[in-house]
C-alpha cells in the first residue's frame, strides 16, 4: 500500500506518520502543479506535509492555509529586478524566511527543496542536522539556465551558480531528475550513484485538466486557433513565434487564423511591444495568466499549439510542461526539434529546424490545412500521457526515492535539537 512508505516504527513497537517539508522559491503552491501532484501523492501515502513558498500576488495570498491536508506557510518575496544585486535580495529574503518558517513547523523526517535558485540546500543542511534527510527536486539545471537567460557566459557568476549545484547535489541524499537527460548530468557532473537519482516527470493532473467542448466564438471569426501557453521569460521563445507568425502572414499569404498567447512573466511587456512592432495586434491576444478553466477552453478550441523554445543550453534538454498540456488536451503541436521535446511528444508534434522561424510558419501552415493529421497527432499525444508519460509512474517513482532516503535513517522520532542549543545562529 502506498501508506506504508511514511510509517515508522517507534521504540515502543508502535507506529507513527513522517513528516515532509518541501521548500519551493520561485512559485507559490499550489499554483506550482508539480510540487501540488508531489504533496498529494505523499499525503496519500500517509505523509504529513508541510510546504514553505512565497505567495502569490493574485493567488495563494494567504500566509498561511490548509488545502487538502497539506500545511502550506508562505511568506513575502518580491522578485528580482535589475542585475545581480536584485536576485541577492530576493534569494537572501528567501532564505531568512523558510528557515524562520522551518524553524516554525518543527522537526520533520525529509525536508525536499525544489530549485531553482541552487540555494535552498543551506536550510536542508541545518535540517539535516536535526535528522532529517534531504530529498533534492532539481526543476531546472541552473548552470544552463544561467547561460541561456543572461547570454553572459561562462563568468564569474557561472561559475558561483555550477559551485552552488556541486553543494546541492553532495548535501542530497536522493535527487529527483524531471527526464532523463537531467539524470544523467547527475551523474556525470554532480557525481552522484544512478541508484540515488530517481526520474519523476511531470504530468500534467488527468482529473483536473481534461478536454471541454471548443467554443468557435474564441477564434474571433477566423477559420484555424493558434494556442500558446506558458512562461514568457527570456529564454521561452514567445519571441520566435511571434515572429514566425509574422512570416506565416507575410510570407506564406496566410491571414485565416486567431493567435492566444496564455501566460505571464519577465517579458510579457516586451513581447505585447514586439506584437505591435510585427502589425501583429490585431491577430494576436495576450490574456496573462487565466484560471484553469478559461484555458481549458482556450486549448480544446485550439488548431494547433505552438512550442517556439529555442535550442539553447537549457531548453535542449528540459521537458516543457506546456508540450505535456497541449498532449493531455489533445492538440498537435510545433516544436523547434528538440532533443527532449522529442522525448515527450513523440509524434505527437511535428519538428523544425532549430531556431528556424520560416520553416516553424511553414509547418503551422501544413497542420491548419490537415485535420486529419491533427486529429491523429492528437489521439497519440492523449494515449502518451495515458500510457508512458502518466503521472502514476511518476508516484511510485516519488515514493520509490523518499523509500530510498529513508533506508537507513533510525527509527524514532525526530529529534529537536533547538532545544538543545543547536539551532542556527541568527
Amino acid at each position: 500500500m502506498l501508506g506504508d512508505t511514511a510509517l515508522d516504527e517507534t521504540a515502543g513497537g508502535g507506529r507513527r506518520e513522517r513528516r515532509a517539508l518541501i521548500l519551493v522559491e520561485n512559485l507559490s503552491v499550489p499554483f506550482d502543479r508539480r510540487v501540488w501532484q508531489e504533496c498529494t501523492t505523499l499525503r496519500d501515502a500517509g505523509w504529513t506535509v508541510h510546504v514553505i513558498c512565497p505567495r502569490g500576488s493574485k493567488r495563494d495570498t494567504e500566509a498561511e492555509a490548509e488545502i487538502d491536508g497539506v500545511r502550506i506557510h508562505r511568506y513575502p518575496l518580491r522578485a528580482a529586478t535589475g542585475g545581480p544585486a536584485g536576485y541577492l535580495r530576493e534569494y537572501g529574503s528567501a532564505l531568512w524566511h523558510t528557515v524562520r518558517l522551518a524553524r516554525k513547523v518543527g522537526p520533520v523526517d525529509v525536508v525536499h527543496a525544489c530549485n531553482p535558485p541552487d540555494l535552498l540546500f543551506l536550510p536542508a543542511r541545518w535540517l539535516k542536522r536535526r535528522g532529517a534527510r534531504f530529498v533534492f527536486d532539481q526543476h531546472d539545471l541552473v548552470p544552463e539556465l544561467y547561460l541561456s537567460r543572461f547570454d553572459r557566459g561562462k563568468d564569474l557568476l557561472y561559475r558561483a551558480v555550477c559551485a552552488l549545484e556541486r553543494m546541492t547535489y553532495r548535501a542530497a541524499d536522493v535527487v529527483l531528475a524531471t527526464n532523463e537527460s537531467y539524470r544523467d548530468v547527475a551523474v556525470r557532473r554532480g557525481g552522484r550513484r544512478p541508484e540515488d537519482v530517481f526520474v519523476v516527470r511531470s504530468a500534467p493532473d488527468v482529473d483536473r485538466f481534461h478536454p471541454v467542448p471548443p467554443e468557435p466564438e474564441l477564434k474571433r471569426g477566423k477559420p484555424h486557433l493558434l494556442c500558446y501557453l506558458g512562461v514568457m521569460g527570456p529564454q521561452d521563445g514567445v519571441d520566435y513565434a511571434l515572429r514566425a507568425l509574422a512570416k506565416l502572414r507575410d510570407e506564406l499569404g496566410r491571414t485565416d487564423w486567431h493567435a492566444v498567447f496564455v501566460g505571464a512573466g519577465d517579458s510579457f511587456d516586451a513581447m505585447v511591444e514586439l506584437s505591435g512592432r510585427l502589425g501583429l495586434s490585431e491577430q494576436v491576444q495576450f490574456t496573462g495568466r487565466i484560471p484553469d478553466a478559461d484555458l481549458a477552453r482556450y486549448l480544446s478550441t485550439a488548431d494547433v499549439c505552438l512550442s517556439p523554445d529555442p535550442r539553447n543550453p537549457l531548453n535542449d534538454v528540459s521537458t516543457m510542461n506546456k508540450v505535456l498540456e497541449y498532449m493531455v488536451m489533445g492538440r498537435p503541436i510545433v516544436s523547434f526539434d528538440l532533443k527532449e521535446a522529442r522525448v515527450s511528444a513523440g509524434d505527437a508534434a511535428v519538428y523544425a529546424p532549430a531556431n528556424d522561424e520560416s520553416e516553424f510558419a511553414g509547418l503551422v501552415a501544413q497542420l491548419m490545412d490537415d485535420p486529419e493529421k491533427r486529429a491523429l497527432m492528437g489521439k497519440i499525444g492523449q494515449e502518451r500521457i495515458g500510457g508512458p508519460l502518466s503521472w502514476r509512474n511518476s508516484q511510485r517513482a516519488l515514493l520509490a526515492a523518499y523509500a530510498a532516503a529513508c533506508r537507513d535513517r533510525a527509527a524514532g522520532p525526530a529529534r529537536d535539537p533547538d532545544r538543545e542549543g543547536e539551532g542556527p545562529h541568527h
